[in-house]
């Protein structure tokens, strides 16, 4: 009986020690080892001295505003661009502004010799002269009709010299007044009673030179272009824009813009859009939009490139995450790291709206509250997918 019970627990032994069992027994091993190691294949624990490699917040919401991004170039307000003409022809005499400057209204640009400004001026103190002669004899046919000294015809005569005198004095001092002089101004010349060659072109802003065709000596026509001085409004500038033609029933007058310039990183100049044109370019089918930007400081020069955003419906609040809290993978997908302890963290897969201000729009993957690195995701990539070391 004891040999038997030998027997069989030998052969009892061997069967467990069979390659099938034994091959059984590795895949069990195995698959107990690969389950742990999937386990552990998005997770990253950090050492309290790396915790400061990143920053971590709860997922919160964020005002996002649907924008179009366009490149334009920046111009003169042209609205407030005025070209500065003589009102009558002539030749310049003297200029007092350059290119650049900055002139205030009523500031002398340039002079002019007029001779249709002589000719005003001598046509004011001859009227003038006129008069005080016509008014001397009103005084003494005024004495002589007294006394039955003349007529009542040669009365009349002074009295109606008079009158035409005053007339004609009225009509020169308002040819004088066409040239831009005051009423003190004209005073000045008939008591007097001597021509001012020189007409004072002044500036009829307050702005800067941006364009100067002057030089004394120059004939210069009224209306003909190119004008002797060029002064705009710089407090607004213009931007003007080609925007693809799917995009152009995006935009409306009135919505608001946002500009930056390659001179000022970071320095954000916001307008509006004043005008949109009617018609594409049949070449690159394109329209043209025309933003006014606020530049009280006048720092924006004509010419320069601006990229800017239109604002082109009303803002959307979405959970969000900043953009360095996500890292691209190599398929294309993007992935967040999430945490309970602040100490473990786990990749996940999440999907993302176009990026705004730094922020992306979460879709799904998040929610409102959970624990994520907002800043360092690459730096936890970096270590999960690091290689081995021996």
């Amino acid at each position: 009986m004891a040999v038997l019970t030998v027997i069989v627990l030998t052969a009892l032994l061997c069967a467990r020690m069979s390659p099938a069992h034994a091959a059984e027994g590795d895949a069990r091993s195995a698959s107990a080892a690969s389950g742990a190691k999937d386990a552990q294949a998005d997770t990253v624990q950090l050492k309290p001295t790396q915790l400061g490699a990143i920053t971590i917040a709860p997922i919160g919401d964020h005002q996002f505003e649907y924008r179009k991004q366009a490149v334009g170039i920046i111009d003169f307000n042209q609205d407030l661009n005025v070209q500065v003409f003589t009102p009558y022809q002539g030749r310049i005499l003297q200029t007092f502004a350059d290119l650049g400057d900055l002139v205030q209204k009523g500031q002398v640009l340039f002079t002019i010799e007029s001779p249709d400004f002589i000719a005003a001026e001598s046509n004011l103190i001859g009227a003038a002269a006129t008069l005080d002669q016509t008014t001397s004899a009103l005084q003494r046919a005024i004495k002589l009709y007294a006394v039955h000294g003349i007529d009542q015809n040669d009365y009349e005569t002074a009295v109606a010299n008079q009158q035409t005198a005053e007339g004609a004095l009225k009509a020169a001092r308002s040819a004088v007044a066409v040239f831009g002089k005051s009423e003190a101004e004209i005073d000045r010349i008939v008591a007097k009673r001597q021509v001012e060659p020189a007409l004072v072109v002044k500036s009829p802003i307050s702005g800067r030179i941006t364009a100067r065709n002057a030089a004394p000596g120059l004939l210069e026509q009224p209306g003909t272009p190119p004008a002797p001085y060029s002064v705009a409004d710089m407090r607004t500038k213009w931007m003007q824009a080609n925007v693809i033609e799917s995009d152009s029933p995006l935009y409306r007058i009135g919505q608001p813009i946002r500009a930056e310039v390659m001179a000022y990183p970071g320095r954000v100049f916001e307008g509006s859009i004043s005008r949109l044109g009617r018609s594409l370019d049949p070449n690159t089918h394109r329209v043209v939009v025309r933003c006014e930007i606020s530049d009280p400081k006048d720092e924006l020069i004509p010419g320069m490139l601006a990229n800017f955003a239109i604002r082109v419906q009303e803002p959307v609040t979405s959970l969000a995450i900043p953009v360095n809290g996500v890292v691209r993978n190599g398929d294309g997908t993007f992935a967040a790291w999430v945490t309970i302890d602040r100490r473990t963290f786990r990749q996940r897969l999440v999907r993302l709206g176009d990026e705004q201000d730094r922020q992306y729009p979460i879709v799904s993957g998040l929610n409102r509250g959970e624990l994520a690195v907002t800043n360092g995701a690459v730096f936890l990539s970096n270590i999960l997918y690091a290689p081995p070391t021996d």
